[in-house]
This record gives C-alpha cells, structure tokens and sequence, in this order.
C-alpha cells in the first residue's frame, strides 16, 4: 500500500506494509533504514495532528519525560509545546507564545522533572514546570557585562551540569557557551567564533553533559559548520574534537553508550557546500565512532578516518533533533519541511 502524510505544507509518499505493535495496527515503510544494529522502519504519520487546530512551523527538539511521555517543541507560537503519547497520541499542548522557541532540554531536580527553553529570536532562556508555568530566566549576558552591550546573544539549547550550573550554547549569536550557577549568576564563556582554532565554533548549536564516563562527566558540543561535536571539560577546557565529514549535524543525544544527532544540512558528492534538504540521522558509538546513518550513506572508515557522508534516502529534509524511547526508537523532528510532524522510527 502507499501511505500519503501530509503537514501544513509537506507531502510524502511512501511505500508502507501494516504492522500489530501492542495489538495496534500502524503502517511502517517496507523498506529498512540504517546500519548494522541500529536498524529502523519509518513510521512517516505517527505525529501527525490537525495543523488548523495544532500547527507547526518546525518541529525542533523533544524530550521525553520519567512517565515515557515526548515533549516536543515548535516555534508557532499558538502551541510551542506537544505532549505525546508513544503510539502519537496528543496528551497535551500549551504554550509561551514565543515565535522562535528552538532548545529544548528536560532535568531532574529534586525528584521533580523541569523544561529549559531557548528562543533565539528573543535572546531568551527560560526554565518552565512540564505544564508550561515560567518559574525563572536567565538574563541576557550583554545585560550583566559578560557580552559587549552590542554582541549578538541568540540562544539555541542548553544542559544542566551535575552541581547544578547551567550552561548555555549562543550558536546563533556569539558562539560561546556560557555557564552560570544554580542562582544564574554568570560564571564564565569558552569557545567563542573561528575556524582555525580546535576551541572556537562555527555555530553553536547544542550542548550536552556526558555522563558515559560517570567518574568524570564533561560537555559534548556542536560545531555545525565545522561538521563536528567538540568535548571541553565542565570548566570550558578543550579536550577533543570528533569530525564527522558530510554532516551539519544538530545537538547530540546521549541514550546508553550512543550518541545521536539530526543531520540537518548534507553534502553532495563532488560538491562540500551546505545543501538544503539533505538530513538524515547519524549514531554514534561508546568510543564516539560513528555506526549507523538512518537515511543516509554507509559509514566507513578507512585508515582510521571517516569518509564523506551523504544522504541515501530522501525521506527527510532537515533533521533537527532525535529523541530515543525505552525501546529504543528513535522520534525525529525536522526545521523547514513544509510543517510536519515528527516521524518515528521503529528499531527492528
């Protein structure tokens, strides 16, 4: 059979076989994306809502909270916030009418679970309860002298590091990481813009504690433009850098042992510019090896260094984030595809 999706301007046609997941029926497509273990049939409509009533102009990032619930994040500004059930049910919606909310990150905090919001359009970082209710906000740093008055400061994620600091990545202003305390006094930045040096960005775009070596959690952040995620220590230390070549990747996510990310931009072969409607998927291992392109090229590695990736299958535009459940499915949100809702790929 053929499975038509449509969002508020996006279509997609593809070829689907009817599948019983907990007694349900749902249409996955025929064909297997991805590589090795991490394998996936796409569900295209799992997310799909009635765009009158509950639009999206991007589906940036999601989360899911301690009662398996996905929590996702759209910059329109009639419902910047969809809660989900696993099998795309809508649980609930509200919203902070903000136009550009972008960073979405959930943290614990004294057995309580708590949103963190970025909206770079504003220049705003908010922490919120899951019901939407704004409980603080980070000034912005040209307010508190750590930003000259007229730097540019446009917020697109944040992490909470395990003393309670938060930090803050600017990927669509300045280019620093900036970090403060659980009072929101400012702390310092590190990373800044440039090409050259290991330690400078190319934007910004996400930020993450990694806690998979628990005696000794450190930051893993984006480079998008320098097609890399760069690991500095939770006082702004550079440490390393992995390139991945090919991919603009977006904010990595760490499930278990992997890391995960949405191609948002890709290469042609031939061709080393940005491409739009290039995105797929990127899994990475323990030893931050990159294993498994859903939608995209083989990963291989010859000599020791990655080979360009591209995408293979054009089942995405712009992958923008991936969020992993207990059973290992991946749920993934996309920037500019024509408004639809998340797809979920189902892991076999």
């Amino acid at each position: 059979m053929k499975k038509t999706t449509m969002g508020t301007g996006g279509l997609l046609t593809m070829s689907t076989v009817p599948f019983y997941i907990n007694n349900s029926k749902v249409n996955l497509s025929e064909e297997i994306i991805g590589h090795g273990d991490f394998k996936y049939r796409v569900e295209v409509g799992w997310g799909d809502l009635d765009p009158k009533k509950y639009p999206v102009n991007n589906c940036h990032e999601m989360v899911m909270d301690k009662k398996g619930r996905l929590i996702m994040l759209t910059d329109h500004a009639k419902n910047n916030v969809l809660i989900y059930d696993k099998s795309g049910g809508l649980l609930h919606s509200w919203t902070l009418n903000l136009p550009g909310a972008h960073g979405l990150t959930i943290h614990e905090e004294g057995g309580a679970e708590f949103l963190y919001i970025t909206d770079p359009s504003l220049g705003r970082v908010i922490k919120t309860n899951l019901d939407g209710r704004v409980l603080l906000e980070i000034a912005s740093p040209t307010k508190i002298g750590a930003y000259d008055v007229h730097a540019p400061f446009k917020p697109t994620e944040t992490a909470i590091g395990p003393n309670g600091n938060i930090y803050v990545a600017d990927g669509y202003g300045s280019q620093y990481i900036l970090q403060y305390d659980p009072k929101r006094n400012f702390i310092r930045k590190f990373g800044g813009d440039g090409f050259l040096s290991p330690e400078k960005f190319k934007q910004a775009h996400g930020v993450v504690v990694d806690y998979r070596d628990p005696s000794n959690p450190t930051l893993l952040c984006t480079a998008r433009i320098k097609n890399s995620f760069k690991r500095f220590s939770l006082e702004g230390d550079y440490i390393e850098d992995y390139y991945m070549p090919g991919l603009f990747v977006s904010r990595p996510v760490i499930d278990g042992e992997n890391v995960y990310s949405g191609v948002c931009f890709g290469m042609e072969d031939g061709n080393f510019n940005m491409h739009a409607n290039k995105g797929f998927v990127t899994i990475l291992d323990k030893d931050n090896k990159v294993i498994s392109n859903p939608g995209g090229t083989e990963p291989v590695y010859k000599n020791g260094k990655l080979k360009l990736m591209f995408q293979e299958k054009p089942i995405f535009k712009h992958c923008h984030d991936v969020c992993i459940d207990n059973d290992k499915n991946l749920y993934v949100c996309q920037w500019n595809a024509g408004g639809v809702y998340p797809y979920k790929l189902h892991r076999v």
